[in-house]
């Protein structure tokens, strides 16, 4: 691996001095490397670290040895309860910068002031399963992003998924409950497909939404460096003049949106749960810093209700063909944590962390967040001053009143603790919406207490048939097929019933492709299927689903195949090499992958020196045994008389049968085609053109023309159109 790249440590230039002060915050909390002396935890130089103080050699241990106690007691507490969501994570720190000032739209500083770089530190996660779980698990992802401003913290706390499975807070513990292994077993871990789950969803319309979203390839990215965030909520961004404007907040990867074959997901689980986590971790360490671009659709106030749907439903998502993409700044991850115990596992995001300029509107489900993240924190972080952790605390200077409690850090002078004071020249003192202060923003408000949502939340169908509709046809194959397994998985016919039912609200043919799966008749006219939360006392007929949007609208933005051909950077090619294979094609093929800021990793029969036709012995990273082709994102097998042994090798075969099957773009030369011809991938001549779902470039040498098709098809992500079945009906 690649040494630690030389980011961010030292004061530069480049970065804000907010940024600076960031750096210099972590830097003071964090053990420095070199010749240091083993102490306690209060600095008492420690002379023997192997034994313990005992009654003589082979007596008891003492009572008064104070270093044994103490790192006993500190290792006894040394894991913190995980979060009940969002328990597996991977974080990176970075910085964010405004393209231009966005005054007219918000006075928040750090998207005003273009030449401001503002320090971040984002985490990404899987939502439902433990710390322990595999990255690849059929999930939806957490993309939070925590901003040190200079007017404090502002966290973004977001999904990969712009919508969410419940309109309201009041039904988030029953969703999670409902999700999460089931509570007789503890089964399954990190997976959807088991009855508690689809029972829930299935008497929740307002989960369809979503549902499309999770069955589809977006719930296995291939990375979280190819990972859209959405904030989810509709916000609201207020100017120095108090006008306000509705925001979405998106996060769109400059590497493009891509995913991994389900199958491929599977395999990868047992190869590497750690793949997302390694991914990110080896992309900065390398220098290929992760990129996303700010990117926000804004709605004036006067058009709150000109769109068919409510802003305030968070099962909703605004069609980019109606209110476009403004990308506004870019956020660059460039170093990784030095501890993740310190930062990455005790970072505390919070939806309510907001500056001047970004508000809140009426959303359910966001006010409900509101209470939930402070609540969370005080459990898992162990008090009121998880703030005062360093990779929590903010830039901005901190003044309060607040005292005390668990494992307070900082020293407050003085005998003052309250506000109004006269003891303290009433200090601290409240700051004036000029100078600063947050002034919440004046919307009128009117109505009777009720428990009730608005006629306009009972939209259930129209947007998950959008998305549905929007998908290309191998994605809406995949999402079939995730949706058949997944109920597949689900012992109650009852349930499957029901969900069948609401898929047939969507689609009749997506209803009855996944009837037939679980052996069940879609009705010509199907009953309206059930909604269960509606009050005790509520009046059924009120909460039925009223179609608001137009049904026929589809958004390309939806899918991710309209997004390609795209850049094929930070890439990796396996490349497998045997003795006495083509030098020159292997480094033609190589440089040509550089410059397109791919990487070719060479794969061996044995890891070590492999010797090429120009006698000259090769490093192999991995060997054919230490590896697999759902690791990489594309296979070349290159000429050589040794390459005639890869067709007696059961992995080998498997390694490029994988390749073909998860549709990557594969590569071959000379002896290395006898190797495609084993595995039963279909090849004509060399040199020759291939149709589409036959392999993707092969020839007698890695000639030009080869290597060409060979990147192009890499471009394409997936040659998905390779996939068995495809045209037949669904």
């Amino acid at each position: 691996m690649a040494r630690r790249s030389p980011v961010s440590r030292a004061a530069s230039p480049r970065r804000s001095a907010a940024a600076n002060a960031k750096v210099q915050q972590l830097e003071s909390s964090t053990d420095q490397p070199g010749d240091t002396t083993l102490t306690t935890n209060h600095g008492v130089a420690i002379n023997d670290d192997q034994n313990s103080l005992k009654a003589g050699e082979r007596g008891p241990s003492l009572l008064e040895d104070f270093h044994l106690r103490e790192k006993i007691t500190h290792f006894d507490h040394e894991r913190i309860p995980e979060r009940v969501v969002h328990a597996r994570g991977s974080a990176a720190h970075g910085v964010f910068q405004v393209y231009k000032s966005l005054a007219t739209l918000t006075k928040a500083g750090f998207l005003t002031d273009p030449g401001r770089e503002t320090p971040v530190f984002v985490r990404f996660s899987t939502v439902a399963g433990s710390r322990g779980s595999t990255d690849l698990a059929r999930d939806v992802r957490g993309f939070a992003v925590k901003f040190y401003t200079d007017e404090g913290t502002f966290d973004l706390v977001g999904n990969n998924m712009p919508v969410f499975f419940i309109q309201d807070a009041i039904k988030f513990p029953d969703l999670i409950h409902a999700v999460k292994p089931e509570p007789d077993n503890e089964i399954p871990q990190a997976a959807s497909a088991h009855d508690t789950f689809w029972d829930f969803i299935s008497a929740m319309p307002e989960s369809m939404h979503m549902v499309m979203w999770l069955m589809s390839d977006r719930a296995i990215p291939r990375s979280f460096r190819m990972m859209e965030g959405f904030g989810v909520h509709t916000f609201r961004l207020v100017n120095a003049n108090g006008t306000s404007r509705f925001v979405k907040f998106h996060w769109k990867p400059l590497l493009g949106v891509h995913s991994v074959a389900w199958d491929e997901a599977q395999k990868i689980s047992g190869k590497d749960p750690d793949f997302h986590r390694r991914d990110l971790w080896e992309a900065i360490e390398e220098g290929k810093f992760p990129e996303w671009e700010l990117g926000l659709q804004i709605v004036e106030e006067k058009d709150e209700f000109a769109l068919g749907f409510d802003l305030l439903d968070p099962t909703k998502l605004i069609p980019e063909e109606l209110v476009p993409v403004q990308r506004v700044g870019k956020l660059t991850l460039n170093r990784n944590p030095d501890n993740f115990f310190a930062e990455t596992e005790q970072a505390a995001f919070h939806i309510g962390h907001v500056v001047p300029g970004i508000d809140f509107t009426n959303d359910p489900l966001l006010q409900g967040r509101l209470f939930s993240y402070t609540d969370t924190q005080l459990i898992r972080l162990g008090g009121p001053n998880f703030h005062e952790i360093p990779i929590n605390r903010a830039i901005a200077p901190v003044h309060n009143n607040q005292r005390d409690g668990h494992m307070r850090q900082t020293i407050s002078a003085g005998n003052v603790s309250y506000g109004p004071n006269t003891l303290g020249d009433n200090q601290p003192a409240q700051a004036t919406a000029a100078a600063g202060g947050y002034v919440t923003f004046p919307e009128p408000l009117g109505g009777t207490k009720v428990r009730q949502r608005g006629a306009s939340f009972f939209d259930h169908y129209s947007q998950a048939r959008m998305f549905f509709r929007s998908q290309s046809a191998p994605e809406q194959q995949h999402l079939i097929k995730a949706l058949r397994f997944e109920l597949g998985k689900v012992k109650s016919p009852d349930v499957q019933e029901r969900m069948v039912r609401h898929l047939a609200q969507i689609d009749k043919e997506l209803a009855s492709s996944v009837g037939r799966a679980l052996g069940l008749t879609v009705p010509a006219k199907p009953a309206a299927p059930p909604n269960h939360s509606i009050p005790a006392d509520g009046d059924p007929k009120n909460h039925q689903h009223r179609e608001l949007a137009d049904p026929t609208i589809v958004s390309s933005a939806l899918s991710m195949t309209a997004h390609v051909p795209g850049p094929i950077a930070t890439r990796k090619v396996a490349v497998l090499v045997a003795d006495g294979f083509d030098a020159a094609g292997v480094a033609a093929l190589t440089k040509a992958l550089a410059a397109r800021g791919a990487a070719a990793v060479l794969v061996g029969p044995h890891v070590g020196q492999v010797v090429a036709d120009d006698n000259k012995g090769y490093a192999a990273a991995f060997s054919i045994l230490t590896t697999s082709s759902v690791l990489f994102d594309a296979v070349a097998v290159a000429d050589g008389p040794g390459a005639a042994d890869w067709t007696r090798d059961v992995d080998a075969i498997e390694f490029v049968k994988d390749a073909y099957r998860h549709c990557k773009a594969v590569a071959a030369s000379g002896e290395g085609i006898k190797l495609f011809r084993a595995a039963d991938i279909p090849v004509d001549e060399p040199e020759g053109d291939r149709p589409a779902d036959a392999a993707t470039a092969v020839g007698d040498r890695f000639t030009p023309q080869v290597i060409k098709r060979f990147v192009t098809a890499m471009a394409d992500h997936r040659l998905w159109a390779r996939e068995p079945g495809l045209h037949l009906p669904i």
